[in-house]
Protein backbone atom coordinates (compact mmCIF):
# COMPACT_ATOMS: atom_id res chain seq x y z
CA UNK A 1 0.00 0.00 0.00
CA UNK A 2 1.35 3.37 -0.99
CA UNK A 3 1.96 6.60 1.14
CA UNK A 4 -0.44 8.10 -0.60
CA UNK A 5 -3.44 5.57 0.12
CA UNK A 6 -2.36 5.19 3.52
CA UNK A 7 -2.96 8.95 3.76
CA UNK A 8 -6.22 8.90 2.00
CA UNK A 9 -7.56 6.53 4.06
CA UNK A 10 -6.70 8.46 7.30
CA UNK A 11 -9.00 11.34 6.01
CA UNK A 12 -11.59 9.30 4.29
CA UNK A 13 -15.40 9.36 6.12
CA UNK A 14 -18.61 8.69 5.01
CA UNK A 15 -21.51 11.48 4.32
CA UNK A 16 -24.59 10.49 3.35
CA UNK A 17 -25.36 11.78 -0.26
CA UNK A 18 -28.66 13.75 0.72
CA UNK A 19 -26.21 16.08 3.16
CA UNK A 20 -24.63 17.41 0.20
CA UNK A 21 -26.09 20.58 -0.08
CA UNK A 22 -27.23 21.76 -3.70
CA UNK A 23 -28.55 25.10 -2.81
CA UNK A 24 -27.34 27.68 0.42
CA UNK A 25 -29.48 28.34 2.87
CA UNK A 26 -32.62 30.59 2.05
CA UNK A 27 -31.02 33.46 4.04
CA UNK A 28 -27.22 33.11 4.55
CA UNK A 29 -26.83 33.67 8.23
CA UNK A 30 -29.73 31.24 8.66
CA UNK A 31 -27.02 28.37 7.87
CA UNK A 32 -26.54 26.34 11.05
CA UNK A 33 -23.35 26.71 12.78
CA UNK A 34 -21.27 24.39 14.75
CA UNK A 35 -18.90 25.85 17.63
CA UNK A 36 -16.13 24.17 19.17
CA UNK A 37 -13.85 25.39 21.65
CA UNK A 38 -10.71 23.86 21.86
CA UNK A 39 -9.74 25.06 24.95
CA UNK A 40 -12.69 24.02 27.37
CA UNK A 41 -13.58 21.28 24.90
CA UNK A 42 -16.86 22.10 24.59
CA UNK A 43 -19.25 21.67 21.27
CA UNK A 44 -22.13 24.27 20.54
CA UNK A 45 -24.93 23.96 17.77
CA UNK A 46 -26.52 27.26 16.33
CA UNK A 47 -27.05 29.40 13.36
CA UNK A 48 -24.58 31.73 11.98
CA UNK A 49 -26.71 34.82 13.10
CA UNK A 50 -25.50 34.44 16.81
CA UNK A 51 -22.02 34.08 15.61
CA UNK A 52 -21.34 36.79 17.81
CA UNK A 53 -21.54 35.25 21.29
CA UNK A 54 -19.32 32.83 20.49
CA UNK A 55 -16.20 34.86 19.56
CA UNK A 56 -13.28 35.57 21.78
CA UNK A 57 -12.80 39.52 22.68
CA UNK A 58 -11.70 42.10 20.27
CA UNK A 59 -10.80 39.27 17.76
CA UNK A 60 -9.90 40.09 14.39
CA UNK A 61 -12.08 38.28 11.57
CA UNK A 62 -9.95 38.60 8.18
CA UNK A 63 -11.88 37.91 4.60
CA UNK A 64 -11.48 36.61 1.48
CA UNK A 65 -12.73 39.42 -0.94
CA UNK A 66 -12.00 37.38 -4.35
CA UNK A 67 -14.65 37.62 -6.65
CA UNK A 68 -15.86 34.58 -8.57
CA UNK A 69 -15.70 34.84 -12.44
CA UNK A 70 -18.00 33.38 -14.63
CA UNK A 71 -15.39 30.70 -16.17
CA UNK A 72 -17.84 28.44 -17.90
CA UNK A 73 -18.43 29.18 -21.49
CA UNK A 74 -19.78 27.06 -24.31
CA UNK A 75 -18.00 27.59 -27.46
CA UNK A 76 -19.46 26.31 -31.21
CA UNK A 77 -16.84 23.88 -33.48
CA UNK A 78 -16.29 24.32 -37.20
CA UNK A 79 -18.07 21.39 -37.07
CA UNK A 80 -21.33 22.62 -35.89
CA UNK A 81 -20.99 20.94 -32.80
CA UNK A 82 -20.12 22.20 -28.83
CA UNK A 83 -17.66 22.12 -26.14
CA UNK A 84 -17.91 23.41 -22.91
CA UNK A 85 -14.59 25.29 -21.29
CA UNK A 86 -13.73 26.81 -17.99
CA UNK A 87 -11.37 29.51 -17.78
CA UNK A 88 -8.24 28.58 -16.28
CA UNK A 89 -5.57 31.98 -16.38
CA UNK A 90 -4.42 34.28 -19.39
CA UNK A 91 -1.13 34.06 -20.47
CA UNK A 92 0.23 37.26 -22.31
CA UNK A 93 -2.30 37.80 -24.90
CA UNK A 94 -3.59 34.14 -25.22
CA UNK A 95 -6.39 32.73 -22.67
CA UNK A 96 -5.62 29.05 -21.23
CA UNK A 97 -8.69 27.08 -20.54
CA UNK A 98 -9.99 23.58 -19.46
CA UNK A 99 -12.09 22.02 -22.30
CA UNK A 100 -14.42 18.75 -21.84
CA UNK A 101 -13.35 17.30 -25.28
CA UNK A 102 -10.79 17.23 -28.21
CA UNK A 103 -10.62 20.03 -30.28
CA UNK A 104 -8.45 20.22 -33.84
CA UNK A 105 -5.56 22.70 -33.49
CA UNK A 106 -5.91 25.52 -35.89
CA UNK A 107 -9.52 25.43 -35.48
CA UNK A 108 -11.56 28.34 -35.18
CA UNK A 109 -14.28 28.32 -32.20
CA UNK A 110 -17.31 30.81 -32.14
CA UNK A 111 -18.47 32.26 -28.81
CA UNK A 112 -22.10 34.37 -29.04
CA UNK A 113 -22.62 33.53 -32.51
CA UNK A 114 -19.40 34.92 -33.98
CA UNK A 115 -15.67 33.30 -34.53
CA UNK A 116 -13.68 34.67 -31.36
CA UNK A 117 -10.75 32.11 -31.11
CA UNK A 118 -8.11 30.36 -32.67
CA UNK A 119 -7.12 27.17 -31.04
CA UNK A 120 -3.32 27.42 -30.47
CA UNK A 121 -2.45 24.14 -28.22
CA UNK A 122 -4.02 21.50 -26.74
CA UNK A 123 -2.24 19.79 -24.25
CA UNK A 124 -3.28 19.36 -20.82
CA UNK A 125 -4.99 22.94 -21.15
CA UNK A 126 -6.48 24.47 -24.53
CA UNK A 127 -4.43 27.34 -25.39
CA UNK A 128 -6.48 29.81 -27.40
CA UNK A 129 -5.51 33.00 -29.28
CA UNK A 130 -8.44 35.78 -29.08
CA UNK A 131 -9.63 37.51 -32.21
CA UNK A 132 -10.24 40.28 -29.96
CA UNK A 133 -8.34 42.33 -27.79
CA UNK A 134 -7.23 40.52 -24.39
CA UNK A 135 -8.71 43.31 -21.93
CA UNK A 136 -12.17 42.62 -23.26
CA UNK A 137 -12.24 39.35 -21.96
CA UNK A 138 -13.70 39.51 -18.43
CA UNK A 139 -16.58 41.74 -19.75
CA UNK A 140 -17.32 38.46 -22.70
CA UNK A 141 -16.86 36.52 -19.64
CA UNK A 142 -19.42 38.50 -17.73
CA UNK A 143 -21.65 38.36 -20.88
CA UNK A 144 -21.50 34.67 -22.10
CA UNK A 145 -20.14 32.94 -19.24
CA UNK A 146 -21.85 31.03 -16.75
CA UNK A 147 -20.96 30.12 -13.13
CA UNK A 148 -18.53 27.22 -12.47
CA UNK A 149 -19.85 24.71 -9.65
CA UNK A 150 -18.14 22.52 -7.64
CA UNK A 151 -18.51 18.75 -9.39
CA UNK A 152 -20.17 17.41 -6.25
CA UNK A 153 -23.36 20.43 -6.63
CA UNK A 154 -25.04 18.62 -9.86
CA UNK A 155 -28.90 19.65 -9.04
CA UNK A 156 -28.44 23.15 -7.93
CA UNK A 157 -32.10 24.29 -8.69
CA UNK A 158 -30.88 27.97 -8.56
CA UNK A 159 -30.70 30.07 -12.13
CA UNK A 160 -28.06 31.44 -13.24
CA UNK A 161 -28.97 34.80 -12.10
CA UNK A 162 -29.59 33.40 -8.74
CA UNK A 163 -25.98 31.70 -8.63
CA UNK A 164 -24.89 34.70 -9.69
CA UNK A 165 -25.90 36.08 -6.60
CA UNK A 166 -25.66 33.32 -4.39
CA UNK A 167 -21.77 31.73 -4.88
CA UNK A 168 -20.87 35.04 -3.98
CA UNK A 169 -19.72 37.08 -1.28
CA UNK A 170 -21.59 39.82 -0.14
CA UNK A 171 -18.40 41.92 -0.13
CA UNK A 172 -16.82 40.50 -3.29
CA UNK A 173 -14.44 42.81 -5.03
CA UNK A 174 -11.43 41.70 -7.15
CA UNK A 175 -12.12 38.88 -9.68
CA UNK A 176 -10.18 36.09 -10.48
CA UNK A 177 -11.48 32.83 -8.56
CA UNK A 178 -13.11 29.73 -9.86
CA UNK A 179 -14.36 28.69 -6.88
CA UNK A 180 -16.48 31.01 -4.00
CA UNK A 181 -14.57 31.10 -0.84
CA UNK A 182 -17.50 29.15 0.79
CA UNK A 183 -17.53 30.16 4.65
CA UNK A 184 -17.73 33.76 4.08
CA UNK A 185 -20.88 33.05 2.07
CA UNK A 186 -22.64 32.77 5.60
CA UNK A 187 -22.23 36.95 6.27
CA UNK A 188 -24.54 39.48 5.65
CA UNK A 189 -23.77 42.77 5.71
CA UNK A 190 -26.11 43.63 8.62
CA UNK A 191 -23.83 40.71 10.52
CA UNK A 192 -20.53 42.11 9.72
CA UNK A 193 -21.82 45.37 11.10
CA UNK A 194 -23.01 43.76 14.34
CA UNK A 195 -19.45 42.27 14.43
CA UNK A 196 -17.77 45.60 14.44
CA UNK A 197 -20.03 47.02 17.15
CA UNK A 198 -19.87 44.22 19.26
CA UNK A 199 -15.92 45.41 19.61
CA UNK A 200 -14.66 43.36 16.79
CA UNK A 201 -12.28 44.04 13.75
CA UNK A 202 -13.04 43.23 10.06
CA UNK A 203 -9.82 43.21 7.77
CA UNK A 204 -9.88 41.65 4.17
CA UNK A 205 -6.78 39.56 1.78
CA UNK A 206 -7.26 38.38 -1.64
CA UNK A 207 -6.45 34.42 -2.36
CA UNK A 208 -7.94 33.55 -6.08
CA UNK A 209 -9.11 30.07 -5.45
CA UNK A 210 -8.43 27.58 -8.89
CA UNK A 211 -9.45 24.48 -9.70
CA UNK A 212 -6.21 22.68 -7.77
CA UNK A 213 -8.72 23.69 -4.91
CA UNK A 214 -10.96 20.53 -5.82
CA UNK A 215 -8.14 18.07 -7.42
CA UNK A 216 -7.32 15.02 -4.97
CA UNK A 217 -4.15 15.54 -3.26
CA UNK A 218 -1.53 13.43 -5.42
CA UNK A 219 1.85 11.19 -4.23
CA UNK A 220 4.38 13.98 -5.02
CA UNK A 221 2.69 16.33 -3.05
CA UNK A 222 2.95 14.58 -0.10
CA UNK A 223 6.21 13.81 -0.76
CA UNK A 224 6.97 17.14 -1.12
CA UNK A 225 4.94 19.18 0.92
CA UNK A 226 3.76 21.61 -2.12
CA UNK A 227 0.32 21.98 -3.23
CA UNK A 228 -1.19 24.07 -6.78
CA UNK A 229 -0.19 27.36 -6.40
CA UNK A 230 -2.60 30.16 -5.94
CA UNK A 231 -2.33 34.18 -6.11
CA UNK A 232 -2.60 35.90 -3.16
CA UNK A 233 -2.88 39.70 -2.06
CA UNK A 234 -2.53 41.22 1.82
CA UNK A 235 -3.10 45.31 1.91
CA UNK A 236 -0.22 46.98 3.63
CA UNK A 237 -3.67 47.97 6.41
CA UNK A 238 -4.51 44.47 6.12
CA UNK A 239 -1.03 43.28 7.37
CA UNK A 240 -0.51 46.22 10.19
CA UNK A 241 -4.34 45.53 11.67
CA UNK A 242 -2.76 41.80 11.99
CA UNK A 243 0.61 42.32 13.21
CA UNK A 244 -0.45 44.97 15.77
CA UNK A 245 -3.25 42.54 16.97
CA UNK A 246 -0.78 40.08 17.55
CA UNK A 247 0.94 42.49 19.72
CA UNK A 248 -1.83 42.81 21.92
CA UNK A 249 -2.44 39.24 22.23
CA UNK A 250 -5.48 39.63 20.28
CA UNK A 251 -6.88 36.30 18.49
CA UNK A 252 -6.83 36.45 14.82
CA UNK A 253 -9.98 34.82 13.72
CA UNK A 254 -9.53 33.69 9.67
CA UNK A 255 -12.75 33.23 8.35
CA UNK A 256 -12.15 30.35 5.55
CA UNK A 257 -9.25 27.88 4.31
CA UNK A 258 -8.25 30.24 1.78
CA UNK A 259 -7.40 33.29 4.57
CA UNK A 260 -5.48 30.30 6.62
CA UNK A 261 -3.24 29.52 3.27
CA UNK A 262 -2.70 33.36 2.83
CA UNK A 263 -1.83 34.21 6.46
CA UNK A 264 0.28 31.48 7.29
CA UNK A 265 1.91 32.20 3.56
CA UNK A 266 2.93 35.31 4.43
CA UNK A 267 4.36 34.79 7.84
CA UNK A 268 7.54 36.19 8.36
CA UNK A 269 10.06 34.95 11.10
CA UNK A 270 11.76 37.98 13.49
CA UNK A 271 13.84 40.37 11.40
CA UNK A 272 15.73 41.01 14.88
CA UNK A 273 15.93 39.77 18.40
CA UNK A 274 12.39 40.63 20.54
CA UNK A 275 10.78 41.70 17.18
CA UNK A 276 7.07 39.90 16.95
CA UNK A 277 6.92 37.72 13.54
CA UNK A 278 3.64 38.62 11.44
CA UNK A 279 2.65 39.04 8.02
CA UNK A 280 4.48 40.81 5.13
CA UNK A 281 2.14 43.27 2.47
CA UNK A 282 2.44 42.20 -0.29
CA UNK A 283 1.45 39.94 -3.31
CA UNK A 284 2.51 36.29 -4.64
CA UNK A 285 1.70 32.61 -5.03
CA UNK A 286 1.63 30.30 -2.24
CA UNK A 287 2.06 26.62 -3.01
CA UNK A 288 1.92 25.96 1.34
CA UNK A 289 0.30 22.44 2.26
CA UNK A 290 -0.67 23.02 5.35
CA UNK A 291 -1.53 19.14 7.33
CA UNK A 292 -1.37 17.35 10.45
CA UNK A 293 1.91 18.62 12.60
CA UNK A 294 2.13 22.34 10.66
CA UNK A 295 2.46 24.67 13.69
CA UNK A 296 0.57 27.31 13.01
CA UNK A 297 1.98 31.13 13.55
CA UNK A 298 -0.60 33.63 12.39
CA UNK A 299 -4.15 32.36 12.91
CA UNK A 300 -5.92 31.42 16.55
CA UNK A 301 -8.85 30.45 15.05
CA UNK A 302 -10.75 29.05 12.20
CA UNK A 303 -14.55 29.51 10.33
CA UNK A 304 -15.13 27.28 7.59
CA UNK A 305 -17.58 24.89 6.03
CA UNK A 306 -17.78 20.97 5.98
CA UNK A 307 -15.33 19.58 3.55
CA UNK A 308 -14.98 16.65 1.72
CA UNK A 309 -13.30 13.40 2.17
CA UNK A 310 -9.57 13.01 1.55
CA UNK A 311 -9.17 16.69 0.02
CA UNK A 312 -6.11 19.18 1.32
CA UNK A 313 -9.11 21.25 2.77
CA UNK A 314 -9.82 18.80 5.00
CA UNK A 315 -6.22 18.31 5.73
CA UNK A 316 -5.56 21.79 6.50
CA UNK A 317 -8.19 22.19 9.43
CA UNK A 318 -7.12 18.95 11.50
CA UNK A 319 -4.17 20.48 11.24
CA UNK A 320 -5.75 22.88 13.55
CA UNK A 321 -8.15 20.80 15.61
CA UNK A 322 -6.66 17.02 15.08
CA UNK A 323 -7.32 14.52 12.80
CA UNK A 324 -9.41 12.26 15.60
CA UNK A 325 -11.54 15.22 16.70
CA UNK A 326 -12.07 16.95 13.92
CA UNK A 327 -13.60 13.32 12.67
CA UNK A 328 -15.53 13.36 15.98
CA UNK A 329 -17.30 16.71 15.11
CA UNK A 330 -18.35 16.11 11.57
CA UNK A 331 -19.46 12.71 12.73
CA UNK A 332 -21.64 15.20 15.17
CA UNK A 333 -22.84 17.15 12.63
CA UNK A 334 -23.71 14.16 10.48
CA UNK A 335 -26.17 12.87 13.27
CA UNK A 336 -27.54 16.41 13.11
CA UNK A 337 -28.29 16.66 9.77
CA UNK A 338 -25.74 19.42 8.95
CA UNK A 339 -25.66 20.25 5.50
CA UNK A 340 -22.03 19.74 3.76
CA UNK A 341 -19.26 21.38 1.31
CA UNK A 342 -19.90 24.80 -0.78
CA UNK A 343 -23.76 25.38 0.07
CA UNK A 344 -23.37 23.87 3.46
CA UNK A 345 -23.61 24.93 6.55
CA UNK A 346 -20.51 25.66 8.64
CA UNK A 347 -18.44 25.63 11.80
CA UNK A 348 -15.98 27.85 14.09
CA UNK A 349 -13.06 26.15 16.09
CA UNK A 350 -12.19 28.67 18.87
Amino acid sequence: MSKLVRTLARYYYQLPPELIAQEPASLRDSARLLVYNRHAGETFFDTFRNLIKYLPPKSVLVFNQTKVIPARFTVQKETGGKAVLLYIRTEGKNIIAMCDRPIRVGSKLKLGGKEQFIVEAQEKYVTLKPLFPIRNWYGMLERYGKTPLPPYIKHSPLTEAKLKEKYQTVFARERGSVAAPTASLHFTRALLQRIKKAGHEVTFVTLHVNLGTFAPVKEEQLASGKLHEEYFEIPKKTAALINHAKKQGRPIIAVGTTVTRTLESAYVLPLSKGEREGVLAGSGTTDLFIRGGYQFQIIDSMITNFHVPESSLLMLVSALVGRKKLFALYQQAIEKQFRFFSFGDGMLII
